[in-house]
């Protein structure tokens, strides 16, 4: 749904925008009982059946945009309860990161298979005859199909077999979306996470139509951190281009973060090219002389789920410093007091950033969809802004990572250049398709080859914090890209042979 301006879009846009003008302008956070009213207005309800399950979910929501746990449905509890853990100038976070808020979610079936109106009850009824548990018979009223579900296998064949596409396949949106199949159901058939699978993605919380899933956000402790005198500096993903409209030209983006407050933003492309090189040294280092194949780790969630699923490939999995952790720790070097805020794309960066090695580097998290709500808090007008440049100097390989096959791409351009070396590559998008391409590789059918895992469609771009459609983004990074003054990173960036 991204790129369609829907009421989901609307209302995850208002929450953002609401908590930082709460931010912004010093106001209590007790006055979060007054935004449900400001964001839902009037008597009678907009989007749901109800006006009261209106304002509780965007309560949840908000709670949830703060960095706050969902209540207890079964319990009393003000809205602003526990409040006070929010109100910091640092992260404050507590797991989980994905949420569903239960009761805004529709209960969606899980999997199953139903005749539509499409049906003419035709003489052949080949749905009948296919199916392998009898489950689909003729209606004596009508003639057309019925299916019985309580007999119903759900293995498709008779969807396959109607003339008139008259049965369709109905699915839960965020199963359906998940890669590691996290989502199951509760006593009441309402989606839960299993937190064991879950990596973080928030494929979820982007293909849930009823808006029942959400993320925690730090937006609020982030305008903290800058009212309170603090130094923050943004690292922000090349995914960035073409996100916040046609006017948030490249050279408009420095400007516009520092009207919210940012004294200065470097390109993570460039911690990209410190990646670039370092892989290219390891796999040439290790592959295959101490690992059969190695496997990219710029994408945290493809890696925790290689790790989780295949332990036995652990080693094989990439141990580089990430783009962000690589930019975030440059930045700390030359400003060893700043606060670092990673500006991305990417739910599960906020995980990374939480872990213990990279916490004192990367002190906030916040997505691109996030950050277009301090915008709008800010007010910010792209077309007023001067033009300024990033701070660093990123190649095409670098700002290539945004794009699926653009990590590979670039490492695989560093063998080529400073080892004169071929490599092979195999690459997946989506979680499902990455499980079955490390299933391959633990098969022995990919030993020698660099592995690229994105576990969003399209790679960065196709994030859960992105608000444009891939096909545009594809074409804005791609522009972007190729701006740079310098095709690849130098060698000698860490001092490698």
């Amino acid at each position: 749904m991204r790129g369609i301006y829907t009421p989901v879009t609307k209302i995850r846009r208002q929450v953002f925008t609401e908590i930082a003008k709460l931010a912004y302008e010093k106001k209590p956070l007790s006055m979060i009982e007054e935004l449900v009213y400001k964001i839902i207005p009037g008597e009678a309800p907009t989007y749901r059946d109800s006006i009261f399950k209106e304002r509780a979910i965007i309560g949840e929501r908000l709670r949830l945009a703060l960095g706050l746990p969902l209540r207890p449905v079964n319990l009393p509890s003000a809205i602003s309860k526990d409040i006070e853990k929010a109100d910091i100038a640092e992260k404050y976070y507590e797991a989980p990161l994905v949420n569903v808020i239960s009761f805004a979610c529709d209960a969606c079936a899980e999997k199953s298979y139903y005749v539509t109106n499409n049906c003419r009850g035709c003489l052949g009824h080949p749905c009948t005859v296919v199916c392998p548990v009898k489950a689909v018979h003729r209606s004596k009223k009508n003639g057309c199909a019925k299916i019985d579900l309580d007999k119903c296998i759900k293995c498709g064949r008779c969807m396959e077999a109607c003339p008139y596409s008259a049965i369709v396949k109905r699915e839960r949106p965020c199963a359906v979306a998940c890669g590691v199949n996290a989502i199951g159901s509760d006593y009441l058939g309402r989606a839960k996470i299993d937190y064991e699978k879950c990596v973080s993605c928030g494929m979820c919380i982007v293909n849930c139509p009823f808006s029942a899933i959400a993320d925690k956000s730090q937006i609020y402790q982030l305008i903290q951190a800058i009212n309170t005198g603090n130094q923050v500096i943004a690292a922000i993903a090349p995914a960035f281009v073409g996100q916040f409209g046609p006017l948030a030209t490249p050279d408009k983006i420095k400007p516009a973060l520092q009207m919210l407050g940012i004294s200065d933003v470097y390109e993570v492309a460039v911690g990209a090219d410190v990646g670039a090189i370092e892989e290219a040294y390891h796999f040439m280092q290790k592959v295959p002389k101490q690992l059969p194949f190695l496997a990219t780790s710029c994408c945290p969630s493809w890696s925790i789920m290689a790790k989780n699923t295949f332990p036995e490939l652990a080693s094989c999995i990439s141990d580089s410093l990430t783009p962000m952790v690589a930019t975030a720790r440059l930045i700390k070097q030359q400003h060893p007091k700043a606060k670092v805020v990673f500006i991305g794309p990417c739910s599960s960066k906020k995980l990374e950033a939480s872990r213990t090695r990279v916490r004192s580097d990367v002190d906030f998290v916040v997505t691109f969809e996030e950050l277009m709500g301090m915008f709008v808090a800010k007010e910010v007008e792209f077309s007023d802004l001067p033009s300024t440049p990033l701070t660093g100097a990123a190649t095409a390989s670098g700002r290539g990572y945004a794009i699926a096959s653009g990590v590979a791409d670039a490492i695989q351009k560093c063998i080529q250049a400073y080892y004169d070396e071929d490599v092979k590559i195999d690459r997946a998008e989506g979680l499902a398709e990455c499980r079955k391409m490390l299933s391959l590789a633990k098969a022995g059918k990919r030993n020698g080859y660099l592995l690229e895992g994105m576990a969003c469609p399209g790679g960065c771009i196709g994030g859960a914090g992105t608000i444009i459609p891939e096909n545009k983004a594809i074409t804005a990074v791609g522009n972007f890209k190729y701006s740079a003054l310098k095709t690849l990173p130098d060698n000698q960036l860490l001092d490698l042979p």
